[in-house]
């Protein structure tokens, strides 16, 4: 098991919080009421210039002043007489050309990646001057390693991979953001048509079942949906990693009973007359996360111009693929072979929500997959407390801490409304899963709280 070692400077090291007495921490506590942005960043060098400018070289006259009045009422003195926040919205907003503008971003062929592909082929990212490939990944491993070797400039992740890079849990650590997530739902649970009989997960018993990805909304979802049912997942069933296009031929040779699979791949089951979809991941988490746009730290840090000018392009596809008038069209952008490599009725049926399950019905589910980029904090505790729950991560965890370094809800928001698109003002809120309410405030009760686990 990895360490939980930070990746990060000392007022995010993991092992201190608002009580720890050390000197840097004190020191730095209004400085830890909100999570780095690259806006963030960008403000607190403008303020420093903006100072220096008034007292020149003499910090010991900028501290004594500072001393006298406080830091908030200095603050306020000092926007009384110059207008900081049109300052900093005149800089932010004239930030130059990309630095960088031919870049490699990797993806997984799989529905969920939808905002990412369809951004080439359609010209999302041509609209905001980059000349971006997206390059097909056979797999979550081969992305990462790719990622973490500096390959891609940044890549499709499924939403717990830059939480799990961050901790150095899987893989060596490094600071990873996700500062959007692609899609919502979009997953089901397929079983082999052998099964037809067996719908009730009690009968489960001895099945394996595929999942694309340790370090993936699938895999926490299967783990808690069979423990719901009184099944341990790592005792009762097996579970094994298979890549997204491996999925189908596995199922029809029968090396799985089952996978908690991305699209098209449970489309594709039924298409081929393999499977069936047991469930809709929607119906076990309605809006649960999947897919992200992740980087690392040092993209933003070091081309934030370029970060800037990719995370518009995403967001904009992403909110574009919302529209479900626009999904016909995006489902015969992504289906060739460089891109999804598959029939355009599959994943229309997909996108859609209209398809048919296996077991003779048509299904009509609009949201079956939709899209949504917010990165709420809320849902980076709840896979936390997933990975603290099944021993992918040990030791004291500060949850909330790690979500808001990795989950750059700030910069999502902010690109969201310069793109004129209503974004939430709070970035925690509950959620249901099957049934039960999620209260991201006890993250670690949470994870005492179920009689299945290692938590």
């Amino acid at each position: 098991m990895k360490s939980l070692g930070n990746p990060f400077d000392h007022r995010s090291d993991l092992r201190h919080g608002a009580g720890c007495s050390c000197n840097s921490c004190q020191a730095s506590v209004t400085e830890e009421a909100a999570p780095d942005t690259t806006d963030a960043m960008l403000e607190r060098a403008i303020e420093s210039a903006v100072v220096r400018s008034m007292f020149g070289q003499n910090d010991l006259s900028r501290r004594s002043f500072m001393g006298m009045l406080g830091g908030g009422t200095f603050a306020a003195a000092l926007a009384s007489v110059f207008p900081m926040d049109k300052a900093k919205a005149a800089i932010l907003d004239e930030l130059g050309p990309p630095e960088k503008t031919d870049l490699n971003i990797g993806f997984v062929p799989i529905t969920c990646a939808t905002p990412i592909i369809m951004a080439q082929p359609l010209g999302f990212y041509e609209k905001y001057g980059l000349n971006a490939q997206v390059i097909k990944t056979a797999g979550w491993a081969v992305a990462r390693d790719k990622s973490l070797a500096g390959e891609y400039d940044a890549s499709h992740m499924l939403t717990p991979m830059p939480l799990a890079m961050t901790l150095g849990a899987g893989s060596t650590a490094s600071p990873y953001i996700m500062p959007a997530v692609e899609n919502i739902n979009g997953q089901a649970i397929v079983l082999h048509n052998d099964h037809k009989d067996k719908r009730d997960p009690k009968q489960w018993k001895g099945f394996t079942f595929g999942v694309p990805f340790e370090y993936s909304m699938h895999n926490f979802l299967l783990r808690y949906y069979v423990a719901e049912y009184g099944l341990d997942p790592d005792v009762d069933i097996q579970i094994r990693v298979v890549p997204p296009p491996e999925m189908v031929a596995n199922l029809s040779a029968g090396n799985l009973d089952g996978y908690l699979s991305p699209d098209p791949f449970n489309q594709r089951a039924v298409w081929e007359g393999i499977g069936f979809i047991h469930t809709l991941t929607k119906d076990i988490w309605e809006g649960h996360p999947c897919c992200a746009f992740a980087a690392p730290l040092s993209f933003a840090q070091e081309l934030p111009n370029t970060y800037g000018a990719l995370l518009k392009s995403i967001i904009d596809a992403t909110q574009y693929a919302r529209v479900p008038e626009n999904r016909k069209e995006i489902s015969e952008a992504i289906a060739p072979t460089n891109y999804l490599n598959q029939p355009v009725p599959v994943i229309e049926q997909v996108l859609t929500g209209t398809y048919a399950d296996g077991l003779g019905e048509v299904k009509k589910v609009p949201d079956r997959i939709d899209f949504d980029p917010f990165p709420w904090h809320s849902m980076g505790v709840w896979i936390l407390t997933q990975m603290k729950r099944w021993g992918y991560i040990e030791g004291d965890v500060d949850y909330k801490g790690v979500a808001e370094q990795v989950y750059l809800a700030a910069d999502c928001k902010k690109v969201m409304n310069d793109l004129g698109y209503d974004a939430p003002d709070v970035t925690y809120t509950s959620h249901t899963i099957m049934g039960k309410t999620f209260d991201s405030s006890d993250p670690e009760g949470y994870v005492k709280s179920f009689p299945i686990g290692k938590g």
